[in-house]
């Protein structure tokens, strides 16, 4: 604090000439904090002394105003207070930061009741929709309930005539069946005329030859309509459904034939026939395929099931 101290200096017998010089000195004087404020006031009589004179007297009025302040300073009770005021500023900073420290809680506290809020009001809408599940759940059961006994009044007219329908099914299964061998049969029969034409001699020798290809073409009819089913633009199960049987009847006439020997001309003689024979029966097969293939698709047959429009 600022400090004014007040000094009376009166050295001269002399009364002619007195003047007094009277200023404060005000100054932050603070090592550990600052002081109250004090008026020096310093009176000087000098009796012929010129002005010459003047600095000299500046420099002892400063010199004892330094002395004064340091003992002012120096004082036993002015250090007691001084030392108590800056541990009371130290106080208050201290009161100051626990008080932001505070705020910075009731901040973070007032945040955490808002998401609880948040957490509750959400909580209570899952609530409300697990309840609204629970009704609706209710109520499909009373209506599976309520259903069950409208069907079980029917159950057993409805029994009877899906296996009154069943039979009906099945029979006409079986006559398109019959009707799938019968045609393949055929194409494959007339398709292997030329074959067999160049393996016999007389009319009599035919008869066999057309026999077996009549009955294998049947049953790869009767199989061709249970494997394709009503997938009946698969290239790759119909080229593959021919392509099974020609190789294995195309085999079988070569098991039949000679037997292997252990060297080159039986090894070459005997894939030679084996190609020969795969080939001619893929040739009955393609075409037995490819005579079912029309029929299915101009409606002369029925593929494999039946559907419940074309049974009635």
């Amino acid at each position: 604090m600022p400090t004014s101290i007040k000094l009376t200096l009166i050295p001269s017998l002399n009364p002619k000439t007195l003047s007094s010089i009277t200023f404060p000195i005000t100054s932050l004087i603070s090592r550990r904090a600052c002081s109250r404020p004090q008026i020096l006031i310093v009176k000087c009589n000098n009796s012929g002394q010129s002005e010459a004179s003047g600095g000299n007297l500046k420099d002892a009025l400063a010199g004892m105003v330094d002395k004064q302040v340091d003992e002012f300073l120096n004082r036993e009770e002015n250090r007691v207070l001084l030392d108590g005021l800056e541990k009371a500023s130290q106080r208050v900073e201290m009161a100051k930061r626990e008080l932001a420290e505070i705020e910075k809680q009731e901040l973070e506290a007032k945040q955490m009741r808002d998401y609880i809020n948040q957490l509750e009001s959400q909580a209570s809408e899952i609530a409300e929709c697990q309840r609204e599940i629970l009704e609706a759940g209710e109520m499909v059961e009373k209506a599976e309930r309520s259903l069950g006994l409208n069907v079980d009044g029917s159950q057993d007219g409805d029994a009877f005539l899906e296996k009154e329908s069943e039979e009906i099914d099945r029979n006409e299964e079986r006559v398109e069946s019959i009707k799938a061998a019968v045609i393949s049969g055929l194409v494959g029969t007339v398709a292997g005329l030329p074959i067999s034409f160049t393996q016999v001699t007389s009319s009599s020798q035919l008869i066999l030859p057309l026999a077996i290809n009549f009955v294998s073409c049947a049953l790869f009819g009767v199989t061709f309509r249970y494997t394709i089913r009503r997938d009946l633009d698969n290239i790759h199960l119909k080229t593959g459904t021919s392509a099974a049987f020609g190789f294995v009847k195309g085999l079988a006439m070569l098991g039949s034939g000679p037997p292997l020997e252990l060297n080159t001309g039986s090894f070459l003689s005997h894939a030679f026939d084996g190609a020969v024979y795969v080939s001619e029966n893929l040739f009955l097969f393609v075409f037995a395929a490819v005579g079912l293939d029309y029929c299915f698709k101009a409606k002369l047959l029925s593929p494999f099931p039946i559907k419940r429009s074309v049974s009635r």
